[in-house]
């Protein structure tokens, strides 16, 4: 099952990426993004209450303390994770955010390790670095496309790859200290912890830049709703895989399907051109995925 629900993460993933990078154009700056942002996150709660008031448990709104500290640290993180992701992705080339994302896919298996005892062998240690590898060729296949990255854009992406590492560990630790909890409560509380955060900052950012022209944001509406479907689903589907899988397994296949896929995808839609490095690149990519798993 844990594959299962892996797989539909990771489309639901990779729908809610090509989203963000059509809807990228009309974010001219933080404001819009972090204003489109937090009209996903009040999607996100809208479908979280709906998910929990259907299955006749509204009880169930009432979360443990544990939930609510571990939602507040999941909410947080994405908050910080969606604003820089499309912030990030106006800089450069769709696929330059893999290398940065996988490389945040060390915080859940070195926490992991250490709160959960979860055990990695060498041959998975080994996949793992041939995973980096193979972002590492997509890097440089970005910047045979693109210009290369300025320091402001370097910073983001490091920023970004932490806050979804540490994202990605608030739902292990969610299935590992609240065992009989609802995903659907902790992903709700997540959402509305990424709103309140992403609305403070959005007060502050008032202040001292211009709010943009919020017509543009309308425009993109549809696409705000559809990424915030896929968003739910993704980490509705990655927290309930995350009670199956181990971190090793979980979060470097979760990043290395969504290196492969992204990569069709801006080839395909976004006519990034899809070079004899891009295709190694994705072929150590399997290659690394294959060690993880079969090793």
């Amino acid at each position: 099952m844990g594959y299962l629900f892996l797989i539909i993460a990771l489309f639901a993933g990779v729908t809610k990426g090509y989203c963000g990078k059509k809807t990228s154009v009309y974010t001219n700056n933080l404001s819009d993004a972090v204003f489109a942002n937090t009209v996903r996150m009040l999607l996100c709660i809208v479908i979280g209450l709906t998910i929990i008031l259907a299955s006749g448990e509204p009880s169930a709104l009432i979360p443990s303390t544990e939930t609510v500290c571990i939602s507040a640290l999941s909410g947080i993180s994405t908050a910080v994770f969606v604003v820089t992701w499309l912030v990030s992705v106006k800089k450069g080339a769709y696929m330059m955010l893999d290398l940065f994302l996988m490389l945040g896919v060390l915080i859940p298996l070195t926490l992991g390790r250490v709160f959960f005892d979860e055990t990695i062998k060498v041959s998975q240690w080994i996949g793992i670095a041939v995973l980096l590898v193979a972002v590492g060729i997509m890097c440089s296949y970005n910047n045979s496309i693109k210009t290369k990255i300025t320091p402001s854009s370097l910073a983001l992406l490091i920023i970004c790859g932490i806050a979804n590492g540490t994202a990605d560990f608030s739902q292990k630790l969610f299935v590992k200290y609240v065992q009989d909890g609802s995903v659907a409560v902790f992903n709700l509380y997540t959402y509305i912890f990424a709103a309140v955060a992403l609305s403070i900052v959005l007060a502050f950012i008032g202040r001292s830049e211009d709010k943009g022209d919020r017509t543009r944001i309308k425009k993109i509406t549809g696409y705000i709703l559809v990424m915030a479907v896929a968003l739910f689903v993704n980490s509705y589907f990655k927290t309930k895989a995350a009670g199956y899988l181990s971190a090793v397994l979980l979060y470097p296949l979760n990043q290395g399907g969504s290196l492969v896929l992204s990569a069709l995808m801006a080839a395909t839609m976004f006519r990034e051109k899809l070079t004899a490095k891009a295709v190694l690149g994705i072929a150590t990519a399997f290659v690394g995925l294959l060690i993880i798993n079969l090793l």
